[in-house]
């Protein structure tokens, strides 16, 4: 007889019949790879013709109903709808009596924790908050790259160990996040990952006005190496004109943004400012050479202004706020 230990069921769910409320880019991926660990996808609701197709991409053959239908076909239900329709939509499908009792409400919003299931919670349902930290496509690409991502998950005690197999059923990592701590969560991803989408398209933009043919072959080697460092090193990593304390090649910078991209000019100047306070904090940006680079940042060209008795530049603690 074999002495191995065997693995406790109650470390992991039961398998499950799901359902997919609002086929957005999320939800049929979290369902298929949901399925590839065992669990039964039988239903998902969708209303744009977008939708339907991302459905019948990752689900196929999954039968498109109405979200009332999804619960009553189904023991795990995902909630994949934007931040803001979400509290209207838990709301309506508990006043409908649509939620069971038991019924496992899982939603993939990273603004909200459980709370926002309350009306549901005081259905019966058994409520999760599992997000993804992570960018979709809306195709098969999605589950593939769930392997290894981390989830900020919320859970009331009793079903911490349910939603954590859950998770890692769907090759992620979870991470718990408390329910006070979700919006500044989500804020923080929002931060990085969207602001760099629109960092990254203006960069390929101005790159393609200089006559760069193949900006997102330059940008990738720069870009990959600069995120790993960040990652790695933080602050340590900066590098750059701003870093450097160089006001002659920021404002030259500024002055050909405003000629030939004047809607970048607000964000590059905020990014520089920001990042021109983390190099003081951090020592690598010396003061006597922030005081001509924030006067730059504070829209004179030449550099910091003389004050008005002639006596020289603003000090650079004064201008850096």
């Amino acid at each position: 007889m074999s002495t191995a230990q065997q693995p406790d069921p109650r470390d992991r769910p039961a398998r499950l019949a799901v359902g997919v409320v609002g086929a957005g880019r999320v939800g049929p991926a979290l369902a298929a790879s949901l399925q590839l660990a065992g669990h039964r996808p039988v239903a998902v609701s969708g209303v744009s013709d977008a939708s339907r197709r991302r459905a019948g991409l990752l689900l196929p053959d999954v039968p498109l109903v109405p979200p009332a239908e999804v619960l009553r076909r189904a023991d795990l239900v995902l909630l994949t709808v934007p931040d803001d329709a979400l509290p209207g939509l838990v709301e309506g499908l508990a006043e409908t009596g649509a939620v069971r009792p038991g019924q496992l409400l899982v939603h993939t919003s990273g603004r909200y924790g459980t709370k926002v299931l309350d009306p549901a919670l005081r259905a019966g349902a058994l409520p999760l908050a599992l997000h993804p930290a992570m960018t979709f496509t809306g195709t098969p690409v999605d589950v593939q790259r769930l392997a290894g991502c981390s989830f900020g998950v919320t859970a009331p005690d009793g079903l911490r160990m349910a939603a954590e197999a859950l998770v890692i059923e769907m090759g992620g990592e979870p991470e718990w996040i408390a329910e006070e701590s979700r919006p500044l969560y989500h804020a923080a991803l929002a931060l990085g990952a969207n602001h760099l989408v629109t960092l990254v398209a203006q960069s390929m933009e101005l790159l393609r006005a200089a006559g760069v043919e193949a900006p997102d072959r330059m940008l990738g080697p720069l870009l990959g190496a600069a995120l790993d460092n960040a990652l790695r090193s933080g602050d340590a990593a900066l590098t750059g004109p701003v870093a450097r304390g160089d006001a002659g090649t920021v404002a030259a910078h500024v002055a050909q943004l405003r000629e030939h991209a004047p809607q970048t000019v607000a964000g590059y100047l905020a990014m520089a400012r920001a990042t021109a306070d983390r190099a003081l904090a951090h020592g690598l940006l010396k003061p006597e050479l922030a005081e001509d680079l924030l006067g730059v940042l504070a829209g004179h060209p030449h550099g910091a202004p003389s004050d008005p008795g002639g006596s020289g530049p603003h000090g650079a603690e004064g201008d850096a706020g």
